[in-house]
């Protein structure tokens, strides 16, 4: 096969792999913070699960970004998956005995396997060409929508099964995650070869193996000084923030309002806002440039969050509120990720690529982890309030660069 046969196939491995990847994660991520509040009657600490996911993928994408750099694309992808595996089924078991912090433990090992849905769209870069790199990333985004959109609707069916079954409110949909990340790291194993990485003559057998903190500096030294790759790394990291914060507590705003069913539904909303028109916004981010399409996404996602507070609780608004914070979302991550890989020369990218997600998720996790406080001491919409300032903050940390 040529290059451009072997990024076709690269692509549609990938594609596949993030279809039963995100269904895996999100069923368990839509349902985490209901888990949370029926095990501990604590709203305040029910962010604390989904910080630990968000925590988890932070550290783990340093690792398998080197593991990756190595050994290869496919066996760091593969691990993250095995990880996630695990994971959700020590969830399932934690659930079932009502032991909250062996479930904070659990997210941890689903939040490693996200990390895998996350650095798939990096993989999708390796080969591509420079004018469609953008929308090579946006195909492996996209099609996790249906992944994504069909997780948070079949927790809900997962959730009304097991409890028919026997088992504890909000439990079951752990057994949906392994199964997704299962099927998504089997597909990786067999199929992503050859390795895209090889084939760009990017993996070195004998690269130092650094712990997460000493590969975070060292990518850091790199990526500092360049001006389009910092930015790059700010963008996807501080949207990753806002994004978590909103999301996460919203389930409970609405269950505050007697709508807690209602609210898988919004969150599969949000998911296809995150996912749905990632093709358009590639193509978008190709012709029209990198900044124009940041600065466009900050203001997406602003509105988004401006609309859940403007008119107090109106059902409505959550949908189209979270739909556009999904979209601003998936602008920053698509044009980031775009910005960061053709910033540097390719020997720097994977380490650089590495920080990225450990930003994201770092930031992520601090989110998750002060949502519940936030909403409890403040409100919800202050929650919302805060993730308009950062999207603010998106938009004028642009400027520079433009």
């Amino acid at each position: 096969m040529d290059r451009q046969q072997i990024q076709r196939r690269t692509v549609g491995t990938l594609m596949a792999a993030n279809v039963f990847g995100y269904a895996g994660f999100v069923a368990v991520a839509a349902v985490v913070a209901l888990l949370s509040s029926e095990m501990t009657g604590n709203d305040s600490i029910a962010g604390i699960p989904a910080a630990a996911a968000t925590l988890g993928t932070a550290a783990a994408a340093a690792p398998l970004a080197q593991r990756s750099k190595r050994l290869g694309r496919r066996i760091g992808i593969r691990t993250g998956y095995a990880i996630g595996v695990i994971g959700c089924g020590v969830a399932f078991v934690a659930g079932q005995l009502g032991m909250f912090g062996l479930l904070v433990v659990a997210m941890i090992a689903a939040g490693m396997g996200n990390t895998s849905n996350l650095q798939n769209r990096f993989v999708a870069a390796d080969l591509a060409d420079e004018d469609k790199r953008a929308r090579s990333i946006a195909m492996v985004v996209w099609v996790g929508t249906v992944g994504a959109v069909v997780g948070s609707p079949a927790a809900l069916w997962a959730n009304r099964v097991g409890t028919g079954l026997g088992a504890e409110e909000w439990v079951s949909p752990a057994l949906l995650g392994a199964l997704g990340f299962g099927v998504a790291g089997l597909i990786i194993n067999t199929t992503l070869r050859p390795d895209p990485l090889e084939v760009a003559g990017g993996i070195d057998p004998d690269a130092s193996r650094h712990n997460p903190v000493q590969g975070a500096v060292q990518a850091l030294r790199v990526v500092w000084p360049n001006l389009s790759a910092r930015l790059a790394i700010v963008v996807m990291a501080v949207s990753q923030m806002a994004m978590v914060a909103v999301m996460t507590m919203t389930p409970l705003h609405m269950k505050d309002h007697g709508h807690a069913e209602l609210s898988t539904i919004v969150i599969a909303v949000h998911v296809l806002g995150m996912f749905g028109l990632a093709p358009l916004i590639g193509r978008w981010a190709d012709g029209f440039g990198r900044i124009r399409s940041v600065q466009a996404g900050a203001v997406t996602l602003g509105v988004g969050t401006v609309s859940v507070v403007i008119a107090g609780y109106v059902p409505a608004l959550m949908f189209f509120g979270l739909f556009l914070l999904g979209v601003g979302w998936s602008v920053a991550l698509i044009a980031g990720s775009a910005l960061l890989t053709e910033s540097l020369p390719e020997s720097e990218r994977i380490a650089a690529q590495g920080l990225a997600d450990v930003a994201m998720s770092l930031l992520g996790a601090a989110a998750a982890f002060s949502s519940g406080f936030v909403k409890t001491a403040v409100g919800y919409e202050w929650l919302a309030n805060f993730a308009t300032m950062a999207a603010v903050l998106i938009l004028l940390g642009a400027v520079p660069v433009s």
